[in-house]
């Protein structure tokens, strides 16, 4: 049998996710993410690995940027299949695709105006890798797949989707390849979530596979647990209301900013936070918001408790859902502490970069971190203590506070990837340890060999690897 796969992005980097399947005669692309990191953002513009119109399926696992984002480029440059996903999944990569062509037309033409005005030459072109238009065409391709349904993809090869825990609509996707009698199967771990979490279920495990493909964002590290989350953002809320400043929170749209509603609901319900005013300032976020309230059938235990008691963390005094750019720019008039929530989770775009501007240089504010920040993004800049940043072309100093919480993480640690490993009752014939800074890939490939002896591989960018 004959399998070939190529690691096209997420190959010792974290963003860019897309690997290429290749086996009896079809070529599938699972996911299909835009790259983030600073140095590695010129792949975005590069000419794909093969030809889009010869891919005859997209799998996604799910719907965050590094995963889903080159989705509409790809359909501008060819492509024309169906992308498979989770109902939910389709629901959020269509808006947050829609967002992110509108960023980088904005982006485009800011970048466009400064770089006349400063009379500069550059790499790239000024213009958006694709736009709105472009990302509203690309909805036409996605066909939803429930949970559990085996997908029926032809010449005997099957993908069954399953629950992830990471974001909302978040999948693992289990792809079967059968020929003459035999049949291989091949796991996609997608960014794995975390046991005990609120809102959503507890990660999938599998007992086989013959091959698995394993990210490891966290692969070197475990998340901090001294003390609790809610003690840590009871913590930062009140000393940043003590000193007057407000608490800008970089967010990712999609699942981050509501678990930071649902546990600042639940600290403003017990008193142990001043009732603050609480903006949402991402109309994507928003949007997602509507789609969560959708589909109740996909929380966990405590969620289902939560809303059908009629205490729904997505709305509780004191919270605005900003909707528009006036709304948005309002906020930074008000006078006293106020907790701002914005994306992009990386500070890569969108509106957080505003309240940075507003906000960085006071040393009565906070900037609270509470999701990954990938190498070379500016978020990664903040929090690595740099004391000056660009923003907008333009220099800040950061005077504000700068915390993080690890806590709130999406991605398992290191020890949870061995626990969602752990379930496989044997070696896999192979383990591709995929989507991690380099160093961090590598120390979860060391630990899994010494732990289990699996043979066990870190692929290179653009390394194929036929199995069997």
């Amino acid at each position: 049998m004959n399998i070939k796969i190529s690691f096209l992005g997420a190959a010792r980097n974290v963003t860019g996710s897309r690997y290429l399947v290749e086996a009896r005669g079809k070529r599938l692309l699972v996911d299909c993410g835009i790259y983030q990191e600073r140095e590695f953002r010129s792949r975005n513009w590069d000419q794909f690995q093969v030809p889009p119109e010869s891919v005859d399926a997209i799998l996604l696992t799910h719907a965050h940027l590094d995963h889903c984002g080159f989705i509409p480029k790809f359909a501008v440059d060819g492509f024309e299949g169906p992308v498979h996903c989770t109902p939910s999944t389709a629901e959020i990569a269509k808006i947050i695709h829609l967002d992110s062509g509108r960023i980088q037309e904005e982006d485009a033409a800011r970048k466009a105006r400064r770089h006349r005005r400063e009379n500069r030459k550059v790499r790239y072109p000024e213009r958006p890798l694709y736009t709105e238009k472009d990302a509203r065409a690309a909805t036409a391709l996605f066909s939803p797949v429930e949970y559990g349904r085996t997908l029926a993809l032809g010449n005997g090869i099957e993908c069954t989707w399953h629950d992830a825990g990471h974001i909302f609509g978040s999948a693992m996707l289990e792809l079967v390849i059968s020929e003459g009698g035999e049949s291989r199967t091949i796991l996609f771990s997608g960014d794995i979530g975390r046991w005990d979490k609120p809102i959503l279920r507890d990660p999938t495990v599998f007992s086989e596979a013959d091959y698995v493909l394993c990210e490891s964002t966290y692969g070197d590290r475990t998340h901090k647990t001294e003390g609790s989350m809610e003690g840590d953002l009871e913590r930062v809320v009140n000393a940043t209301r003590k000193r007057g400043g407000n608490l800008v929170i970089p967010s990712f749209a999609v699942e981050r900013a509501h678990e930071l509603m649902y546990h600042l609901n639940a600290l403003l319900r017990e008193d142990r936070v001043p009732h603050l005013r609480v903006f949402l300032d991402s109309p994507m976020a928003v949007r997602v918001t509507d789609v969560f309230k959708k589909h109740p059938d996909i929380y966990d235990r405590e969620m289902k408790e939560y809303v059908t008691n009629g205490k729904s963390p997505f709305d509780f005094p004191g919270l605005t859902l900003v909707r528009n750019v006036d709304e948005s720019k309002s906020i930074n008039h008000i006078s006293g502490t106020a907790i701002i929530i914005a994306g992009s989770g990386m500070c890569t775009g969108g509106r957080i970069k505003h309240h940075l501007v507003h906000n960085i240089g006071q040393r009565e504010s906070t900037v609270l971190f509470v999701g990954y920040q990938a190498r070379g993004t500016l978020g990664r800049h903040i929090i690595s203590g740099e004391r000056k940043v660009r923003i907008f072309g333009k220099p800040f100093r950061v005077r504000a506070r700068v915390e993080q919480i690890h806590g709130f993480s999406g991605h398992a640690d290191r020890d949870e990837l061995l626990r969602w490993l752990s379930g496989l009752a044997k070696a896999p014939r192979r383990l591709f340890i995929t989507h991690g800074e380099e160093e961090a890939s590598e120390a979860f490939a060391k630990l899994v060999r010494a732990e289990k002896g699996w043979e066990v591989s870190v692929p290179e960018f653009n390394e194929s690897v036929e199995l069997d």
